[in-house]
């Protein structure tokens, strides 16, 4: 047995396609995550800074942006209606406060 080489298989077409179709899921994935986490990001910035119209501009298209990810795979839905609940709250939190100044 000394001195034999070990076996390389032969990859199949199918293990390869796979392959190359996960890693490109994995990028679209990345991709639809990283741009919720900006746009939450941004608009918890904006809320801790007290600007009420600029959190005003940004809760449409963070609320679009998770209702995507959650349509896509790419976040669980309770855990994007979570995400939606919160930044409603801090953004109304914030206009009740403006309206009372």
């Amino acid at each position: 047995m000394a001195g034999q080489g070990t076996k390389i298989k032969k990859k199949k077409k199918s293990v390869l396609k796979r392959a190359a179709q996960s890693g490109q899921r994995a990028d679209v994935n990345r991709a639809n995550r990283t741009r919720v986490r900006t746009l939450m990001k941004r608009l918890r910035t904006a809320v801790t800074a007290g600007d009420a119209t600029a959190a005003g501009n940004l809760l449409q298209p963070t609320l679009s942006a998770i209702d995507r990810a959650i349509s896509k795979g790419v976040l669980h839905e309770n855990t994007g209606n979570r995400y939606k609940s919160r930044l409603s709250l801090a953004h109304n939190g914030l206009k009740a406060n403006a309206a009372k100044s």
